[in-house]
C-alpha cells in the first residue's frame, strides 16, 4: 500500500493504522460548495475485478464534517469515499460520490457508537455501501455507479475539512476478491 498526502504522524500497530488526520483536508468537486480539494490522507492499494472491501472504524471526531473510512478512487474526478461523518454532535454514515462533480448522502445514527464497521461489494458498474455495528449484521446505505472493468485504488481516508485534525484508528482493512458476475454467468449458461 502507499499513501496520496502522506499525514505527518502515522503508524502501523497491533493490524490498526492510526493516523493523526490533517487539518484543514478534504476530497470533494464543485458542487453546492464551489470549490474542489483533494488534499486528504489516503492510504491504498490498486485492485481490478470485483471485490469486498471493509474496516472497523473508531475516531476522536471533534470538528464539524470530520470524517474517515473507504475511498475507493479511479482518479481526481472520478472516487467513492464512505464511513461515518461528524456532523452537527451527530454521527453519520456518509457516502461522496464523484463523478465529475461531488454529490453526499448522510444516514444520521441514534446514538453515537464506540466504533463501526464500513463495507463496499464491486460488482461490474456499481458499489454498494454498507455499515454495521457488529460485524456481522450489514445495512445498505447506498449503491452507487462505478466504471467498469477498470483498476481503482482502494483504502483508508480521513479528511477534517472544517477542523484542526483528529485521531482516526483503522482496523482490520480486508480486500477480498470476488469472482467476476460475467464469468459466472457465461460459466452457467456453457456447462
Amino acid at each position: 500500500m502507499q499513501w496520496f498526502n502522506e499525514p505527518e504522524q502515522w503508524e502501523i500497530k497491533n493490524n490498526a493504522l492510526l493516523m493523526q488526520v490533517t487539518p484543514k483536508s478534504d476530497y470533494w468537486r464543485i458542487s453546492h460548495y464551489k470549490f474542489t480539494v483533494d488534499d486528504a490522507p489516503f492510504y491504498y492499494g490498486q485492485y481490478g475485478g470485483e471485490f469486498e472491501a471493509k474496516v472497523k472504524l473508531t475516531g476522536m471526531y471533534k470538528a464539524r464534517f470530520d470524517q474517515m473510512g473507504l475511498m475507493i478512487r479511479t482518479d481526481h474526478q472520478n472516487y467513492i469515499k464512505t464511513g461515518v461523518e461528524f456532523v452537527d454532535g451527530k454521527l453519520n454514515v456518509s457516502t461522496v460520490v464523484t463523478h465529475g462533480k461531488s454529490d453526499w448522502s448522510v444516514l444520521t445514527l441514534k446514538k453515537i457508537p464506540p466504533f463501526i464497521w464500513i463495507k463496499v461489494i464491486r460488482r461490474l458498474d456499481a458499489l454498494e455501501v454498507f455499515y454495521s455495528l457488529d460485524d456481522k449484521t450489514y445495512i445498505l446505505t447506498r449503491n452507487a455507479p462505478l466504471q467498469n472493468n477498470t483498476p481503482v485504488m482502494v483504502g483508508l481516508m480521513a479528511a477534517s475539512p472544517d477542523g484542526d485534525g483528529f485521531e482516526a484508528k483503522f482496523e482490520h482493512f480486508k480486500v477480498k476478491h470476488l469472482p467476476d458476475q460475467r464469468r459466472l454467468e457465461w460459466l452457467k449458461n456453457h456447462q
